[in-house]
């Protein structure tokens, strides 16, 4: 306790709070994710083969977990938040090892292997989103759970770095001793360091008390009182779905982006990610979630307009740097994403609330995104790229006035 009061994070978390072993976790998490994230457009696109067609439908199955992670929470409703975000390590674990493994032999991976051990990693790795929000929260001081969401974000960004930072370089210095963008054998590596530090955060969470969060979930939850979380979820998954899914693509496909270049704007991301949680978290708790909620998702809508009409405006070389400084501004918008949990904090009852309707919003958000990636690839392949980010920024829109319908009232708590 003595350290946790000598050190910055000393007001953000609960007096008797110990976030030692969780942020360890996350901070290797992150690392781990960041290799896994830096190298996985680009093993898709050269040595899996995925067509920007069948990209879409990858996308679709990867994020069916999501849509069913409120089933799967149910499922599990007896288990204590802690005991749920230890099973969700445990499960990615076993999704990248499998991506480890079917890289193995001659030829390409087969593609139907690949996609199912991406499902399993995504079956982790959505499994943990709720809980992990859950945790953070419950350590948190009062009237501090924006700031220890930016202090959790900025902990991941920071892991994240790491990982871009080392797949990077690691490309960059192969591509100048002649290796083939096709070659498989870099990418193993990648998988298998990258396996090795989800192990570790596997260990380490496995040190975690079960008393850390001690809340259980309902099986389903809905309530008529968070019904604007849940439309907001549809419209920030739609459009979410959208640049997670195809961005890095279209700087593949159509800019011939290599692993070292997704990797560093991966880390460029991160960086920023970094400085700026901690900032967001602050002026969530400052200025409301309603103004940053109606606020990021405007300047979205020009991020997307740029993103798909670049190479009509400017030359090639041009439009490149244009949609690369926009991938960025993406990911920096998507930071203020957080403002959506700090307004389910804030008329929630309990933190058994907090967790079940964060679960329900996390498959709500889903629900549209699985249904905007089945499509996208094939909107893309037939009406091009114009008509798919103009899509993202209408939905952008969308959210925007429909964040504004918040009223201010309605941060206050109902009656138990």
């Amino acid at each position: 306790m003595s350290l946790l009061k000598a050190s910055p994070l000393h007001g953000i978390y609960k007096d008797d709070a110990r976030p030692g072993r969780f942020l360890s976790v996350l901070a290797l998490f992150g690392i781990s994710y960041g290799l896994y994230r830096g190298i996985q457009d680009n093993y898709l696109a050269e040595i899996v083969h995925i067509t920007k067609f069948e990209r879409g439908i990858v996308e679709f199955f990867r994020e069916l977990p999501g849509l069913l992670v409120v089933l799967i929470l149910a499922w599990m409703y007896r288990f204590t938040e802690t005991r749920v975000f230890k099973i969700g390590i445990g499960i990615m674990v076993a999704g990248l090892a499998g991506l480890l493994l079917s890289g193995g032999g001659s030829g390409s991976p087969n593609k139907a292997i690949v996609v199912l051990f991406m499902v399993v990693f995504s079956t982790g790795e959505h499994v943990i989103m709720p809980v992990r929000t859950t945790i953070s929260l419950n350590l948190a001081a009062e009237g501090k759970g924006g700031a220890s969401l930016g202090i959790t974000s900025a902990l991941s960004h920071i892991g994240n770095i790491a990982g871009f930072v080392a797949v990077t370089g690691f490309f960059f210095v192969l591509s100048r001793l002649g290796f083939a963008r096709d070659n498989i054998f870099p990418f193993r590596i990648m998988f298998a360091i990258s396996v090795a530090l989800m192990l570790g955060a596997f260990l380490t969470v496995l040190a975690m008390q079960e008393s850390a969060a001690k809340v259980k979930r309902r099986r389903f939850y809905f309530a008529r009182k968070f019904h604007k979380y849940y439309m907001l979820e549809i419209f920030y998954g739609s459009r979410k779905q959208i640049f997670m899914t195809f961005a890095p693509y279209v700087l593949i496909l159509q800019y011939g982006a290599d692993t070292s270049i997704i990797s560093m704007l991966l880390g460029i991301c991160a960086v920023f990610g970094t400085i700026l949680s901690p900032l967001m978290g602050k002026l969530i708790d400052r200025l409301g979630f309603r103004f940053i909620m109606v606020a990021d998702t405007l300047i979205l809508i020009v991020v997307c307009l740029l993103y798909g009409f670049a190479h009509r405006i400017f030359p090639i070389h041009i439009a490149f740097i244009v949609v690369c400084v926009n991938y960025v501004l993406d990911s920096i918008i998507s930071i203020a994403s957080m403002a959506s949990n700090v307004y389910v904090q804030s008329i929630a009852d309990s933190q058994e609330e907090i967790t079940a309707t964060l679960s329900t919003g996390v498959s709500v958000n889903h629900l549209i995104s699985i249904l905007i990636a089945l499509l996208g690839g094939y909107i893309w392949e037939k009406v091009g790229i114009e008509v798919l980010f103009s899509i993202s920024a209408f939905l952008g829109l969308l959210n925007s006035i429909y964040a504004a319908t918040i009223k201010k009232g309605e941060h206050v708590k109902t009656a138990a």
